[in-house]
This record gives structure tokens, C-alpha cells and sequence, in this order.
């Protein structure tokens, strides 16, 4: 299916495609390709020969890896705009993780030989998928180093304060996660049990930070989450005074 070209200012929020004028970023839509997902289905499957870039168009996506015992891990959540399997522009490479889709979604997508030959006549794109590799990489890091040294809590709030910028909308009540998030998909992107996620946030509860369903989490004060993330010592206001989404 051909992208259409309201599709321009989707592409142009990728960091991939950061910085591209106008002409480029049709010249980028010319080889694109869209297709539509429902609830379930998968866009590509970990381990398969990693030969396209993709940048979601709409809905949502999950990201996730099977382990070596048959496990599956949610390692994330993908938001329009965003693009991913950006390793495809690597030579024989597999795609590390699956991506599936969250209720319906609209995903664009190019092959490896067409950016290549995008990349001779823009070469920003190129710069710019260097910095991308880089930015996983990065975060990679972080995300070890989180595993390895810091308190649960504070993984559990990074990843809930994650969740928020990525798929985050104001409210009256405070910033609530715009997509449906459950205990078991928490504890698993912060690499913690499900009793370990369940116990924080209802202590998080009691404290008026949050409220918590089964799918959906209300962040009520964003910056009581953010002191425990940081490991501040700032006090948390009691459940009646009045979020502040300022730091989300």
C-alpha cells in the first residue's frame, strides 16, 4: 500500500528523518510503503533477517523478546513517530526484538536498499541513523545499569515516568498512560516480579502519587515520582494536595 503525503509530518518526527526540509522528506514518503495492523498482529518476528526500517504512522506498538526459556519480555512501547529496527540498514543483521500491534496501527516502512539510496542524495539521514544506533546504545546501557545497581522502586518509577512521555495525557486528575499497561508488562520492561510491582504501586497509592486499575495508571503527582526515581529527598505532598504534571 503507497504512504500518502499527510503522512509527511509523521516521518518528519523520526530521528531518523530529524531535520530533513521538505523536498527530501517527499523524496523519503516516494519509497515508502504503509500497512495497516489490527490488534495482535505482529509487524516482524524476532530473529528474522532484519531488511526494513519502520516508523509507526498511528495507534501503538509493543515491543517484545522471547527468551531462550520460552519466555516473552515486554521491552517497550513505540508511539507515532517513532521508528524502529533502524539495525536493518545494517548489513545481515536480525531483528532483535518483535513488534506487535496495540489495538489497530498504521506503520510506514522502507527497505534497506531504498534508504541506502536515499542516503547518497541526503546524506543528513545517514548522520542521522548513526545518532539513532547510538541513542540505543545508550540507552541499553542505562537500562543495564538501572538492572544492576539501582532499588526496584526507583526502576519501577523510571519505567512508569517512561511510559508517560512516551503515551502520556493530561488530565484534571494529574498525567494519565494513554494505553493499556498491566502489572505484568511494568514488572517485566523494569526487570522485577509481578508481587514486587503490585505491593510498590499500592504503596504509591496510599501515598496519593497514583492510581492504579488494572490496565491504567493515574499519575497523580509526577513530581513525587520523579523524586523517587532521582532518589531525592523532597516529601511527598499528602493525596489531596493538587498534581503538578511539570515534570513528566
Amino acid at each position: 500500500m503507497t504512504a500518502h503525503a499527510e503522512h509527511l509530518a509523521v516521518i518528519a518526527q523520526a530521528d531518523i528523518f530529524h531535520n530533513l526540509d521538505t523536498p527530501a522528506l517527499r523524496s523519503v514518503m516516494a519509497y515508502a510503503v504503509a500497512a495497516h495492523y489490527q490488534e495482535g498482529e505482529f509487524v516482524f518476528y524476532q530473529d528474522d533477517p532484519a531488511e526494513r526500517v519502520y516508523v509507526l504512522a498511528e495507534g501503538r506498538l509493543r515491543l517484545l523478546q522471547l527468551t531462550p526459556e520460552g519466555a516473552q519480555i515486554n521491552m517497550g512501547l513505540v508511539s507515532p513517530g517513532q521508528a524502529i529496527a533502524v539495525i536493518s540498514l545494517l548489513e545481515a543483521q536480525r531483528y532483535p526484538v518483535s513488534a506487535q500491534a496495540i489495538g489497530s496501527a498504521l506503520v510506514l516502512s522502507w527497505s534497506r536498499r531504498d534508504l541506502h539510496h536515499l542516503m547518497i542524495g541526503c546524506p543528513q539521514i545517514a548522520l542521522n541513523a548513526l545518532q539513532e544506533l547510538s541513542q540505543r546504545m545508550i540507552e541499553f546501557q542505562d537500562r543495564l545499569r538501572e538492572l544492576t545497581t539501582e532499588r526496584v522502586e526507583r526502576r519501577i518509577a523510571r519505567g512508569l515516568l517512561r511510559l508517560a512521555r512516551q503515551a502520556g495525557r493530561k488530565t484534571e486528575q494529574g498525567v494519565l498512560i494513554d494505553l493499556p499497561v498491566s502489572r505484568q508488562d511494568l514488572a517485566e520492561m523494569t526487570g522485577t516480579t509481578l508481587f514486587t510491582v503490585s505491593r510498590t504501586l499500592s504503596q504509591w497509592e496510599e501515598r496519593g502519587i497514583i492510581s492504579a486499575g488494572r490496565e491504567r495508571i493515574l499519575i497523580r503527582f509526577p513530581h513525587g515520582l520523579v523524586t523517587i526515581a532521582e532518589d531525592l529527598p523532597a516529601p511527598h505532598p499528602p493525596p489531596s494536595e493538587k498534581p503538578s504534571d511539570s515534570q513528566v
